[in-house]
């Protein structure tokens, strides 16, 4: 039954099933060669998956996403941001870093942060002499910022499919995502300064003040979101659904930059996108039950037990792994599928779950704009007008500190643990 689940998913792929229907056949496959389980099974486990209060947040922060995407918000970041870091060597490529970090903490999405936040600075790094693979590359690396800080959908994910706090995962992405971006600023620095790219305007203090007063409001959503988590005035659930009530008033009373024939494309794009995440969940559990019945989460965990008792070498093994796996599947995917197979053999070590759930999105998030299917390079090459070849060479430099911090944050935890710590 393993062969048949492993050997026709493997088919699948290869074949180019995407990989929520992939997840689902592969399963079926398996169920029809044991011969002992009806498939009306297949129905209900795949309705059990998603019948759960926490994943309800991921359409309603979505759909916050959305809202704010369309309402002003990324172009008035934009603006702060470049107030406060735009006039260093490499402003805007810092100023796409600061914003990106600001959005993330809005959205919970990379590709809506890359989306919202590179098509206003990617053509303007250009017009000011930016090389084309460069200002994607730093548009893509700085997507990945939008699953680290949260809210995130994979934190949620990766929450729910280890029984794991989702509130502390939120408060764990916080510091390592404020550690990317100090780590991409200086590298930017470096090579703006190697290559003479220019520095804008000295904002003055009118004008920072100014720009932060448009700003506040969309500043203040993260701070209600975690602050009401944390101070237990509501769950991650019900946060996602203020979101979506603040979004919508800021973006359309405030702002106004929300219309009413806007909704109908809003509320669509939301739902596609949030109908795609929950159907590869709801695949993943059938896929689940299967891994269950045959006991592969004990044989993955043996296998590590055999190779290696040290967590050192264990994470390093983890790590290698799920770059691997970024390179080729959908962040959520690797989540729901992965997630409940490694987090058991990670706490058996020693480890926290909260502390390996942030090595696990670091990871996969660097997955979006690695070759050949990630999805900020996409973007950013849309935008930029580039092919995918000449934004990976940009991108190797951004590589190998992005590798560095994830070793970093995989053996110091306190960098990810010291605020839930804290908190709790």
């Amino acid at each position: 039954m393993t062969a048949a689940l492993m050997g026709s998913l493997m088919g699948f792929f290869i074949i180019g099933v995407p990989i929520a229907i992939a997840l689902g056949f592969a399963s079926v496959v398996a169920l029809l060669y044991s011969g002992d389980v009806s498939l009306l099974l297949v129905a209900q486990r795949m309705f059990t998956a998603i019948d759960s209060f926490s994943l309800m947040a991921i359409p309603f922060f979505i759909l916050a996403g959305k809202l704010m995407e369309n309402g002003g918000i990324s172009k008035r970041l934009v603006n702060f941001a470049n107030t406060l870091t735009g006039h260093h060597t490499g402003g805007l490529a810092i100023v796409a870093i600061v914003t990106s970090m600001f959005f993330a903490a809005i959205s919970g999405s990379s590709a809506a942060t890359v989306a919202a936040v590179g098509s206003i600075l990617i053509p303007s790094m250009i017009n000011r002499g930016y090389h084309r693979n460069f200002a994607g590359a730093v548009s893509s690396v700085s997507g990945e910022l939008g699953i680290i800080i949260p809210p995130s959908v994979p934190m949620i994910l990766f929450g729910v499919t280890t029984n794991t706090s989702i509130g502390d995962l939120f408060m764990a992405g916080i510091t390592p995502g404020i550690v990317i971006v100090i780590s991409l600023i200086i590298l930017v620095y470096v090579i703006a300064k190697k290559r003479g790219y220019e520095k804008e305007k000295k904002a003055s203090l009118a004008e920072t003040w100014k720009a932060f007063k448009d700003a506040i409001l969309a500043l203040l959503m993260p701070i209600i979101i975690l602050g009401g988590i944390y101070g237990g005035i509501f769950t991650p659930t019900e946060a996602a659904v203020v979101a979506v009530l603040y979004a919508f008033i800021i973006g359309a009373f405030v702002y106004r930059e929300i219309k009413l024939n806007n909704l109908f494309e809003i509320f669509v794009s939301s739902g596609i996108t949030s109908a795609i995440v929950l159907f590869i969940i709801a695949n993943a559990g059938i896929f689940g039950l299967v891994l269950s019945r045959e006991n592969i989460p004990a044989m993955v965990a043996n296998f590590f037990a055999n190779i290696t008792d040290n967590p050192i070498i264990f994470l390093l093994l983890i790590n290698l792994l799920l770059i691997l796996v970024g390179m080729f599947m959908e962040t959520s995917a690797s989540v729901i599928i992965l997630a409940p197979l490694l987090t058991p053999v990670a706490i058996s070590m020693g480890i926290d779950p909260v502390h390996f759930g942030i090595i696990m999105i670091v990871n996969l998030a660097l997955g979006m704009c690695t070759p050949p299917l990630g999805v900020n390079l996409f973007i950013s090459c849309q935008i930029a007008n580039i092919k995918l070849t000449s934004i990976t060479r940009a991108l190797i430099p951004f590589y190998f500190v992005l590798i560095g911090v994830l070793l970093l944050l995989s053996y110091v935890p306190i960098i990810s643990m010291w605020l839930p710590n804290l908190l709790k």
